[in-house]
């Protein structure tokens, strides 16, 4: 069974279970929005990047210009932390999308690597693609990769590597969600759970 086969069966059961909690969770959060200043507004998160997609194309943080877009830094051979993250991510947007499938059109789910090394195009195309069709995963250079990291004040760092090649990457943890000119908006709570995320997709994108 291959990776991607691998982290779909993994996702399958909570994938379900979470997916009607996010839908309700959506409901009630719009019923109590409320205005108020963003949670990061002012803060020196994001910048121009240039990184490669599954495809090999290049990629460059305005090219998301008009949009809006939730970040997450992880890497594809993670075996725990990453792949829930982004799994309560994406199911955050995907109940957003099912109250509001014109304004979740406008947002761009990213992940980006910081394991370069391993995380290839086909990679980091795999890995999303087990999440979402609409989650765009990047990777690039050791250079570009940390460029990217170094603009969302994102810290990583490889563990050591074992007699069989393989490695940890220890890493900050974090998602952001940015605005449509890619300003720091707020965190994307995904260490609580989808309908977290959905909650505070709700309270600001518009």
């Amino acid at each position: 069974m291959n990776r991607h086969a691998m982290i779909k069966t993994l996702f399958k059961s909570l994938a379900a279970a979470c997916l009607a909690a996010t839908l309700t969770a959506c409901s009630a959060a719009s019923d109590q929005a409320a205005a108020q200043d963003p949670p990061l507004e002012g803060a020196r998160i994001g910048g121009p990047f240039t990184l490669t997609d599954k495809d090999g194309n290049e990629v460059k943080w305005s090219d998301f210009d008009g949009k809006y877009r939730m970040v997450y830094f992880g890497y594809a051979y993670c075996p725990d932390v990453c792949p829930l993250d982004v799994q309560r991510m994406m199911q955050g947007y995907k109940g957003f999308a099912k109250s509001h499938p014109d304004l979740a059109k406008q947002v761009q789910p990213i992940f980006i690597t910081i394991d370069p090394e391993r995380d290839t195009p086909a990679v980091v195309g795999e890995f999303a693609a087990a999440f979402s069709d609409d989650l765009l995963g990047l990777t690039g250079t050791a250079e570009q990769v940390k460029k990217a990291a170094d603009a969302f004040s994102v810290y990583y760092q490889k563990g050591e590597v074992r007699d069989d090649g393989s490695y940890l990457m220890d890493h900050s943890r974090g998602a952001y969600l940015m605005g449509r000119e890619g300003e720091p908006i707020a965190l994307l709570p995904v260490d609580q759970g989808g309908p977290q995320v959905a909650e505070e997709l709700e309270k600001w994108v518009h």
